[in-house]
């Protein structure tokens, strides 16, 4: 318990007590016994009289330690610890000593004391016949006076002990006038009453109800005590919130209400009244409530260090405190060993972008609903609901605000996004438990953009699929993403494919940074509000919302609605049909060939045109097959036949070689030409032999070269060979064959 409590707590048990009323008449004596509860402390701590000045209240000491001048010889204070009591004696008495005076008990009147009227008079002792009157500061008192039958048809009066008149039937005092009447029951009740209102501390005194004069008058002593309020202790939790409940009677129902605190000149500085004033030291952290019967109460929140002090709530026509007029008081404690969480006082949105609002609560109220106000500042202030956690929101905040509960960790955050300049205020966190956790915050939009981007109006179709990409920074990297499906007042997350921890970051492409969401065979139901959205440790941070129309595209219409709802048109990526996913994870390979039909497929053929395409490449693929298999058996049967030639050709040559020189051999074929033959059959096709080959070979290939017929033309009969030049023209004409084949074989199929 904080050491201020247990002072507090200790002064409440400890008391003084005594008289309230003492008499005596000149030349005479009293005796005043001050009683105190015993403790060692009270025992050993100053002893003193004093007396009151009024109306400042400042009590001069008369005896202590040590007696006042005046009252040397005739005034003592004795201790009696025993008795745990002290005695003042007071003798010789005179008229100048009746007044207000305290018998108190510490070093300063901050101690404990009580005060004590001393009348001094001539005539019989009032003590047999007195009533004490104790009324607090501003309120109103009823004096209660008697009077015998004879005298009910006389003047009534009531005096201050000291002779001034307060008022009688036909006269009121001026420092009373409007304050002061006297009320005749009738002839039949033996009694008249004195009404004071508004009382102040100079009201305090002895008073005589008189009815009648002279010797036959009936009297009556009143002892009027005014009491200023004690303070009431009130307890704070810095960051916390205080509520200030005034009473101040039916009477004030229709008067101007107001808090103030007192500043160390002594006066009093308004707070908050019910004319509209408001101290800017306050904004945005306090509510004034008027109720039934002149009641009301303050409520202030945010709770700073510097809002401790000395309150005073009351009613006055101006809103302000004046003598006379009802207050009542309080000494606010601040405790900065608090156990409400420090969270930003201040937080700051972009136009477009969104802010999150973390709200503290009693762990012990768990299961309380919570809730999130914003307040406003015309006349008294105010702060209407905007979203609970029970479901309800206001109408133009659907979409836009969501509170997100945290079970057991005492804190639940509330999501404001696609802010305006107008969101710009205080915004207020409350359960429907206990009033000292509520909190405030308040809300500034400055210049910039958004970190998140997702597209402004998106239309689904019903059936087909839709995918939403959410683009964020590279700040973001390491931050958890998702998306979720707003619903009353909640967002309810979507599952995630992505639950790995991040990767560090070694670079980022500011560009291609997204998260996606794909809905499957949309259904009418998907209709609404997603919000994409970063977090870090529970922490919510920015989010982005985006609302999904769902469509039925009529019969015979284009689907106007994207595949891909990318919020940068600039980019276009093909991204897997997945539920939510970052493009940073791996994909199934399975859905590899989904993807290439996706990049391929233009979305804009009709079925027919599809059909067509797919019907050409089969015929297609059909033609190439049967020109491959025509080139590949005749070019097969032709280097059979060419390898036997060559190896008939060549045994003949060794047998030959030592009767025939090379050199001495003469044909039409020069060894030039040979050598370009050599040349021919090492490519590939017609078109890369020599055009310079001037032979009779060439018109043998061209006698070769027929299109159509398997079988060759009959040869012209020539000049038997010997069989080197035999063997050469067999050799040449199998490469003139094998070209030609060749050749028919890579034009036939662009003639399909």
């Amino acid at each position: 318990m904080p050491l201020f409590l247990l002072l507090c707590l200790l002064q409440a048990a400890n008391t003084l007590k005594g008289p309230k009323l003492v008499a005596g008449k000149p030349g005479g004596a009293v005796t005043i016994q001050c009683h105190y509860t015993p403790s060692s402390a009270n025992r050993h701590q100053r002893k003193y009289w004093c007396r009151l000045q009024l109306p400042t209240r400042i009590c001069h000491t008369i005896v202590s330690s040590y007696i006042s001048k005046d009252y040397l010889g005739r005034a003592n204070i004795t201790n009696f610890p025993e008795e745990s009591a002290f005695v003042v004696n007071i003798s010789q008495l005179s008229r100048d000593d009746s007044g207000r005076y305290k018998c108190g008990l510490g070093i300063s009147s901050r101690g404990l004391s009580f005060d004590v009227s001393l009348e001094v008079s001539e005539g019989p002792d009032p003590q047999d016949d007195i009533e004490v009157y104790t009324v607090d500061l501003g309120r109103t008192v009823t004096i209660n006076c008697p009077f015998k039958r004879e005298n009910s048809e006389k003047m009534k009066y009531l005096f201050k002990e000291t002779g001034e008149l307060v008022i009688n039937t036909n006269y009121v005092n001026p420092n009373f006038k409007g304050r002061a009447s006297i009320v005749i029951q009738g002839t039949n009740q033996l009694m008249f009453n004195v009404i004071i209102k508004q009382l102040k501390l100079s009201d305090a005194g002895i008073y005589i109800c008189q009815a009648g004069d002279g010797s036959s008058s009936n009297k009556k002593y009143v002892d009027l005590q005014v009491l200023e309020p004690e303070p009431e202790l009130l307890y704070g939790e810095l960051r916390g919130s205080v509520n200030f409940d005034c009473a101040l009677g039916p009477e004030e129902t229709n008067v101007a209400q107001f808090l103030c605190r007192v500043n160390s000149q002594g006066s009093c500085d308004v707070v908050i009244n019910t004319l509209g004033k408001r101290d800017p030291a306050f904004e945005g952290r306090i509510l004034l409530t008027q109720r039934e019967n002149g009641r009301f109460s303050v409520l202030l929140t945010g709770l700073k260090k510097g809002d401790a002090g000395h309150y005073l709530c009351g009613a006055h026509p101006g809103g302000q405190q004046k003598e006379g007029w009802p207050i009542q008081a309080w000494q606010l404690f601040i405790n900065e060993e608090t156990v409400i969480p420090s969270n930003p006082t201040v937080v700051k949105g972009v136009t477009g972008g969104s802010v999150s609002l973390l709200c503290p609560y009693d762990r012990k109220e768990s299961n309380s609903i919570k809730y999130l106000c914003r307040w406003e500042g015309t006349q008294n202030g105010r702060c209407p609901l905007l979203v609970s956690s029970d479901g309800e929101v206001q109408e133009e905040h659907e979409g836009r605000l969501a509170l997100f509960k945290e079970p057991g960790n005492g804190t639940y955050t509330v999501i404001l996004n696609q802010l305006t300049t107008q969101d710009a205020g205080f915004y207020w966190c409350l359960t429907d438990g206990n009033t000292r956790w509520r909190t405030s915050t308040e809300l500034q939009i400055v210049e910039g953009k958004p970190s998140l981007k997702v597209p402004e109006n998106v239309t689904a179709v019903l059936g087909k699929s839709l995918e939403l990409q959410c683009h964020f920074p590279c700040k973001y990297y390491a931050f958890e993403k998702y998306w979720c499906k707003w619903s009353n007042g909640e967002c309810r997350e979507l599952p995630s494919q992505d639950k790995s921890p991040s990767q560090a970051l070694v670079t980022c492409d500011q560009n291609n940074r997204f998260i996606s969401m794909t809905l499957n065979s949309v259904v009418k139901e998907d209709e609404g509000w997603y919000w994409c959205g970063v977090r870090k440790d529970h922490n919510y941070g920015e989010t982005a919302a985006v609302y999904v129309a769902v469509e039925k595209v009529a019969v015979g219409s284009r689907e106007v609605s994207p595949a891909n709802a990318n919020p940068g048109a600039e980019e276009k990526v093909a991204e897997p049909t997945v539920r939510v996913i970052e493009n940073k994870v791996i994909v199934n390979p399975r859905l590899f060939a989904e993807e290439r039909a996706v990049v391929e497929d233009t979305g804009d053929q009709e079925p027919g045109i599809r059909a067509s395409s797919d019907t050409s490449s089969s015929e297609g693929q059909s033609r190439s097959s049967k020109v491959l298999l025509s080139t590949l058996v005749p070019l097969g049967l032709v280097l059979s036949v060419g390898a036997v030639a060559v190896w008939v050709a060549r045994a003949r040559h060794r047998k030959n070689v030592d009767r025939v020189s090379i050199r001495s051999y003469r044909t039409d074929i020069s060894m030039s030409d040979f050598d370009n033959s050599r040349e021919f059959g090492a490519v590939d096709n017609m078109g890369a032999a020599p055009v310079t080959q001037e032979t009779i070979l060439e018109e043998k290939a061209e006698a070769m070269a027929t299109p159509e017929g398997n079988t060759e033309p009959e040869e012209p009969k020539r000049a038997k060979r010997s069989s080197k030049e035999e063997a050469d023209m067999a050799y040449s004409a199998f490469l003139l064959q094998s070209s030609k084949i060749a050749a028919q074989g890579q034009e036939e199929p662009s003639e399909v």
